[in-house]
């Protein structure tokens, strides 16, 4: 133990001069730049590293897999999957690493950006088992998560104050999402739009420099190619612009059931008492769906690419109903039951004890309703749409509506495809996707956790400092406890004592019954002849509120509002903890508010 304390003393002593140096000679400006590109690269090595696994794994085992029929092994590998990652992620990790977005949002809002050293790694050795092995769920939430933590953690070993690390937690975030898909304006728009995280001259350049990064090593390593290919083949006219308006709509919806779905299952796998039970659940609900539906195996990237080539037939392969696969309306059942099943796939995957994203499903159902949309109308010879583009155009749709993200998921989907020349309606249905179900969910699949919580940091700088506050920093507790069996001449003393004007009454239980405003009992203080007839009891009054250890400060500041009072009292199950002032509380507000959102 001595050795190794003598080994890395050194190091550590030298390390500590260096961001010492650093914090007199380098602006923090350019130091933040320079640990985003460090960001960038690290996050570009993970998606690789991430990427090379997933296809590794699953290429081992599919590779005997017969197209032309059922396959029983499909019942096995993601059952095997799902055990493997969730008895890993028990006694490995011992956290949970699941929901990797929505534990980047309250890192962010709730941690002051701290994420554990461990979500380095974890979430992209567990979500390369759980999609390799076939779990129907995506890559990206885990690279998120993996990027953000790249980008804490880094930040905190140079002792970067909150607010740099949360453009570094940013930073993370976009080159992982750019380093998977080599996407990096979409990147930096998931970072914006998703994680909300707000466009200043502070944040814009590193946000840039670490999705540049990424993506040029990605670029470096697997090439030039885009994520999925597509040749644009058949024009786009402005006269289909009608059916692309109901694309849109229909988009909504198909968000809608996804993300009614998703939540249904949560709150059915929630109530799960016994983990065993709940994977042996979630591995038969997969399963079960993957044998009766291949498509729903993995990812699904390559119904995606066979989609945009124009080989819908290929979606069966692997399937018991291979030997139907050109009957026209068959395919389109079978398409549709897909579409209905997928949300189910992936919630199977993750309540069961898998890692893994909704990104990629969101994609994977976006593109089987354009898909879809198009095919029905051809079929039913009401006009000819391109097949291939209205699967393109449903992709930006469907993630639009999921992720609340429309600006993200047009530039996402154009630089996963190379289909900028359907930039026009690929703006159009992912608009109007967004604004269907902004009707119905105000809060995308990954914020509405957090929003239900009042924990979820948002645009608004207002509710984003008050988020960012917690009661327990501004609670007061110098006040003077009295009892009401107390008389006029106690209280009188314990005034002369106090350097406050208001004294919380309590019980033998601690619990608060009343306050004793000196306001209130000036023209009874200076009486002799009261002091041993009247008791605290009798000249106590009740608060006009209480406020509840931990609660969200927006709801805080509601009770000031409404009940106009510049003190109230916190108790904690009814047991007094202290009081709070509107103006303890500004200072506080103003300080959040300078130290996060000064630039």
């Amino acid at each position: 133990m001595n050795i190794s304390t003598n080994i890395f003393h050194p190091v550590r002593e030298s390390f500590f001069r260096f961001v010492l140096w650093r914090e007199k000679h380098i602006k923090e400006k350019t130091f933040v730049m320079i640990l985003a590109f460090f960001v960038g690269i690290f996050c570009g090595l993970a998606a690789l590293v991430l990427k090379f696994l997933i296809h590794t794994f699953s290429a081992f085992l599919t590779a005997d897999v017969n197209p032309t029929a059922g396959n029983i092994l499909y019942i096995l590998f993601p059952a095997i999957g799902i055990i493997i990652t969730a008895l890993y992620v028990r006694y490995i990790v011992r956290d949970n690493i699941s929901h990797g977005v929505t534990r980047v949002l309250y890192a962010i809002s709730q941690n002051k950006s701290r994420l554990k050293r461990h979500n380095i790694y974890t979430s992209v050795l567990a979500s390369s088992v759980t999609i390799g092995f076939g779990g129907s769920v995506g890559a990206e939430g885990p690279i998120v998560y993996t990027g953000a933590a790249i980008g804490s953690n880094l930040g905190r070993v140079f002792r970067m104050s909150p607010r740099i690390l949360m453009i570094l937690v940013g930073c993370g975030a976009a080159a992982g999402i750019a380093g998977i898909f080599k996407a990096p304006i979409a990147g930096m728009l998931f970072t914006l739009e998703v994680l909300m995280l707000d466009l200043t001259a502070v944040s814009v350049m590193p946000l840039l420099i670490a999705s540049i990064t990424s993506t040029t090593l990605a670029y470096v390593y697997t090439g030039y190619e885009f994520e999925f290919f597509f040749a644009q083949t058949e024009n786009f006219y402005t006269s289909r612009i009608p059916y692309v308006i109901m694309l849109g709509l229909v988009c909504g919806f198909a968000s809608l059931y996804f993300t009614r779905v998703m939540n249904m299952m949560e709150n059915f796998f929630g109530r799960f008492k016994n983990k065993i039970y709940k994977t042996i659940t979630g591995c038969c609900i997969l399963s079960l769906l993957v044998f009766l539906f291949p498509p729903l195996y993995g990812e699904g990237y390559g119904s995606i690419t066979g989609l945009l080539a124009g080989d819908p037939s290929s979606i069966v392969n692997g399937s018991i109903f291979y030997g139907d696969r050109n009957e026209i309306w068959f395919l389109a059942l079978f398409i549709g039951l897909v579409i209905l099943t997928k949300a189910f796939a992936t919630s199977a995957t993750n309540g069961g004890g898998g890692v893994g994203g909704t990104f990629a499903p969101s994609l994977y159902v976006g593109c089987l309703t354009g898909f879809l949309y198009a095919f029905i109308i051809n079929n039913l010879g009401i006009v000819e749409l391109s097949t291939k583009n209205f699967a393109l155009i449903g992709m930006a749709g469907v993630m639009s509506g999921v992720m609340h993200a429309p600006l993200m998921a047009i530039f996402l989907t154009a630089e996963l495809t190379g289909g900028y020349d359907l930039f026009l309606p690929l703006l159009i249905v992912s608009t109007i996707s967004y604004g269907t179900i902004k009707i119905f969910e105000p809060y995308s699949i990954y914020t509405m956790r957090l929003a239900k919580r009042g924990e979820l940091l948002t645009h608004q700088k207002d509710q984003a400092v008050l988020t960012l506050l917690k009661i327990n920093n501004v609670i007061e507790t110098d006040f003077m406890a009295v009892s009401p069996e107390m008389t006029l001449k106690d209280m009188v003393d314990t005034i002369a004592q106090s350097k406050r004007n208001l004294f919380p009454v309590l019980n033998e239980k601690k619990e608060l019954v009343g306050v004793v405003l000196l306001d209130e009992i000036r023209n009874i203080m200076f009486r002799p002849d009261l002091y041993r007839r009247m008791k605290v009891s009798t000249f106590m009054s009740m608060p006009p509120a209480k406020i509840e250890l931990g609660q969200s400060m927006d709801t805080v500041m509601k009770t000031f509002d409404d009940t106009a009072a510049w003190n109230l009292p916190v108790v904690d199950k009814g047991v007094y903890v202290g009081f709070v002032s509107k103006s303890k509380i500004f200072n506080s507000y103003r300080r959040v508010l300078r130290h996060y959102c000064d630039d």
